[in-house]
């Protein structure tokens, strides 16, 4: 029987957020969030999945009680694993991937690195890499790994903490892991040698039923003890989920959040650069995907300095015909321009002005479409998250991409996408876009050529 509420956990690297969402028609009946917060430490710093954890039975608590709940599945970001020792707790704390220790070893690291024709994994800055992560952890504590006893990607993290068991995703490690070869579909050669293959479980498909919940968390909750949970996907490849299952390919979607990923599926055929920071996910059905990926979402919210009104198109043709630009990159280790530094061109509007968030606002597409192109993206471009909602950074994307835009519904489209995996059905009536009409297209494509012209002269 199909369930009609499914609960999906859905951590971002900004918010734990966690989502009832209705399968009729892949709507949110309800969404509660609470921030991410990083701990400092010791020994190094970490997720909270203690108040995680707590948040998220009083979150399925409320909603059973409200709405009834039938199933869970779960979303995490990537780049983050769990150690867990013999009793199944965490042998360590789950380090977060933006810390620098990885850095420091990462000579030594890379002489066991996969190259990326293996692995289509980037070398990436600090614990980016899962692999690098634990290469770091094992050296700062060398009993680690024999107190390990099991390693989980993320979503499985929190199958065990519900269910008692174990496993890994496909997804999850082929989001630039280096663990994974994508190519076929098995762990890479960096596995044996960091000794680890005894402590992975078995990688199974995020829609496997992995199990039911405990009964410490029935009794917590008021669920069923027969409650189904699902192995759980990577966010960006929820996103993607329901076009793999109802779209003719080619085309691509951009996920937006704290990271943006262009993500194209059927596209040209083309080499991927890692230094252009593309790299091959794995989808949910197990195929590669080539994609790119700059942090957007923390780019908007340094550059933007907090809220500001809703730009107007007055807003938009003042900073058009007055040439202010914002240039590469805000966060300077990632993205098509990583390693560049972030400056204004022309007078930069003030912190908290409309016309400060149209700036933002274009440079973000801009830097979406260089991603795009660098992953060969055909067709069209569907894109979910936080941006669909922002108008000038859909029609500056039309426009530079010379593609048509959908803009997905849905406040969390990773929740609709991690939902599919417990109802195993047809897509192609549940998905639901708007086709967005670009406005002052000819004014937005001299301003993405001035714009693009002057990137490349300034950085090469």
């Amino acid at each position: 029987m199909t369930p009609q509420h499914v609960a999906v956990i859905d951590i971002g690297k900004t918010n734990a957020k966690f989502a009832l969402v209705d399968t009729s028609d892949l709507s949110e009946i309800e969404v509660v969030t609470r921030s991410n917060t990083v701990l400092a430490g010791p020994p190094w710093p970490h997720f909270d999945v203690e108040g995680h954890w707590a948040f998220l039975l009083e979150s399925l608590r409320d909603f059973h009680a409200k709405h009834g709940v039938d199933a869970i599945s779960i979303t995490t970001h990537g780049a983050c694993a769990a150690l867990l020792d013999k009793h199944g707790e965490l042998a360590a704390p789950i380090l977060d991937y933006e810390h620098s220790g990885p850095d420091e070893v990462v000579d030594r690291y890379n002489t066991i690195r996969p190259p990326f024709s293996e692995t289509g994994s980037p070398p990436l800055a600090g614990g980016l890499n899962i692999g690098a992560q634990l290469f770091w952890q094992f050296h700062e504590d060398p009993e680690l790994k024999d107190r390990t006893n099991c390693i989980v990607t993320y979503p499985q993290y929190w199958v065990a903490k519900l269910t008692g068991h174990t496993a890994m995703d496909v997804t999850s490690l082929g989001c630039h892991t280096d663990l994974w070869n994508p190519h076929t579909g098995t762990f890479s050669s960096l596995v044996d040698k960091l000794g680890i293959a005894d402590k992975l479980p078995p990688v199974r498909k995020p829609s496997d039923l992995l199990g039911s919940i405990l009964p410490g968390v029935a009794t917590r909750t008021g669920l069923p003890e027969n409650t189904p949970v699902y192995c759980g996907i990577h966010d960006s490849n929820a996103s993607l989920l329901p076009y793999v299952l109802s779209e003719q390919k080619p085309f691509s979607v951009v996920s937006t959040g704290t990271w943006v990923i262009a993500m194209s599926l059927g596209g040209k055929d083309i080499r991927l650069d890692p230094n252009l920071d593309t790299l091959m996910n794995v989808t949910a059905l197990g195929d590669p995907a080539p994609s790119a990926r700059f942090m957007g979402g923390r780019e908007h919210d340094l550059a933007t300095g907090g809220t500001y009104p809703a730009p107007t198109a007055l807003d938009v043709e003042d900073v058009i015909a007055n040439q202010i630009m914002l240039m590469p990159a805000v966060v300077e280790n990632t993205g098509p321009f990583k390693n560049r530094r972030s400056h204004w061109i022309g007078e930069e509007p003030g912190v908290g002005t409309s016309k400060r968030g149209a700036a933002v606002s274009l440079y973000l597409a801009l830097v979406t479409a260089e991603c795009l192109g660098n992953i060969g993206h055909s067709g069209q471009i569907i894109v979910e998250g936080p941006f669909a909602g922002n108008r000038t950074y859909l029609h500056m994307l039309g426009v530079a991409t010379g593609s048509a835009i959908h803009r997905a519904s849905g406040t969390t489209g990773t929740s609709a996408g991690a939902s599919l995996l417990a109802i195993k059905k047809d897509a192609a009536n549940l998905t639901s876009s708007t086709r967005v009409d670009v406005e002052n297209a000819s004014l937005l494509r001299s301003y993405a050529d001035y714009w693009r012209t002057t990137v490349l002269k300034q950085f090469g």
